[in-house]
C-alpha cells in the first residue's frame, strides 16, 4: 500500500510513512528535547543544507507542525518562548555610550574599522544600537546573518544587519534568470540587508556609501568563515517613502523594481503592506553562473 501525504512543509512534502518514523524516532528517545530530536531526525534523513549544516530550524517547524495537526505527539518544551515578533523584540535600554556630535568629512573623520560582530564581542552593542535608534527597532533574526558595526575610533558611527534572503522575488529571479530548481539551490548565496543605520549624531556626507562598499568587499569572506558558503549577490529594500536610496546608488547598487507590498503568506492579490524598492549589488561578474550553478 502507498504512502499516503500528510503535510507539505517548505519545499517538503511528509508522508504517512515519514509521520510513522517520526512516531518511533520519539517513542525510541522519550527523554530527548525537541531540539535534539530535530537533530536526530535531520541526521536520519540527511536532511542539510548546502553548506552541509543540518535543516535544524526548518525542521523543528515541520514537527511543530505535524504535533499542532494531531500526527505526532512531541514532548513538553524545555522552555515556553511566545512565538510572535514582540516577544523577538530584545528591551531597549539607555546605552552609556557618548552621543556628541560627529561632523565633518570623512577624510576628518579618519580610519574606519568594519567589525563583524555576529558571535563576537560588540553583539550586545550592536543589538542595542538597534533597538533604542532605529525606525524599526531590533528583531532578533532567524536562520543565517551577520552584523557589522562600525567604529571611527572607538566610537560607533553605523550597524548593518544581513540575514537569508527572501525565498522568492520575481525582479531579481527574472534578474538572475533563475529557474524555480535553480532557485532552490542558489538562494542561499544571496544576503539580505535587513537593517542600515548611521548613528543620528553622525553627520558626515558619503559615508553610508563607503560603509556599503566596503561591507560589499568583505561580506563574503565573512559568510564563509562562518556559515561555510560564499554570497554572490547583496539585496535589500528601500521604504521611498522614507528614504530616496542615495547611498545605495551612490555605491552602484542597481534598482530592479518594487515589491508587490504582499506579505510572503498573503493569499490577496491586493497590496496589504507598503510597496518598496528592490536594490540588489552583485559581487561578482560571474554571479549568474554562480547563483545558477551551485557552490558551495
Amino acid at each position: 500500500m502507498s504512502a499516503t501525504a500528510v503535510l507539505r512543509y517548505r519545499s517538503r512534502s511528509v508522508d504517512t510513512a515519514d509521520v510513522a518514523f517520526i512516531r518511533q524516532l520519539i517513542a525510541d528517545h522519550p527523554r530527548l528535547s525537541r531540539r535534539r530530536l530535530s537533530a536526530r531526525l535531520c541526521e536520519a534523513w540527511n536532511w542539510v543544507q548546502p553548506n552541509g549544516i543540518p535543516c535544524d530550524m526548518v525542521c523543528r517547524g515541520l514537527m511543530l507542525a505535524l504535533h499542532r495537526g494531531g500526527h505526532i505527539e512531541l514532548p513538553p518544551p524545555k522552555v515556553k518562548v511566545p512565538n510572535n515578533v514582540v516577544a523577538h523584540r530584545r528591551p531597549a535600554r539607555e546605552l552609556p555610550l557618548g552621543q556628541e556630535p560627529i561632523v565633518g568629512t570623512l577624510r576628518e573623520l579618519g580610519p574606519l574599522t568594519l567589525r563583524q560582530v555576529r558571535r563576537q564581542e560588540g553583539e550586545g552593542l550592536f543589538d542595542q544600537l538597534l533597538a533604542n535608534h532605529h525606525y524599526l527597532g531590533y528583531t532578533r533574526p532567524v536562520g543565517e546573518h551577520l552584523k557589522y558595526l562600525v567604529l571611527a575610533g572607538d566610537r560607533p558611527v553605523a550597524c548593518l544587519a544581513w540575514s537569508s534572503a527572501p525565498r522568492h522575488l520575481a525582479p531579481r529571479d527574472t534578474f538572475i534568470g533563475w529557474t524555480r530548481e535553480e532557485r532552490l539551490r542558489g538562494l542561499h548565496l544571496i544576503a539580505y540587508n535587513t537593517r542600515f543605520m548611521v548613528l543620528p549624531w553622525v553627520r558626515v556626507p558619503g559615508l553610508a556609501s563607503h560603509v556599503l562598499a566596503r561591507v560589499a568587499r568583505a561580506i563574503s569572506t565573512d559568510w564563509c568563515n562562518l556559515y561555510r558558503h560564499s554570497i554572490e549577490l547583496l539585496e535589500t529594500f528601500i521604504d521611498p517613502g522614507r528614504f530616496r536610496g542615495s547611498c545605495y546608488r551612490a555605491a552602484n547598487w542597481l534598482h530592479l523594481g518594487y515589491s508587490t507590498g504582499r506579505g510572503p503568506r498573503s493569499t490577496s492579490t491586493r497590496p496589504n503592506r507598503s510597496i518598496k524598492e528592490l536594490w540588489v549589488y552583485p559581487l561578482r561578474s560571474d554571479f549568474r553562473a554562480r547563483l545558477t550553478v551551485h557552490h558551495g
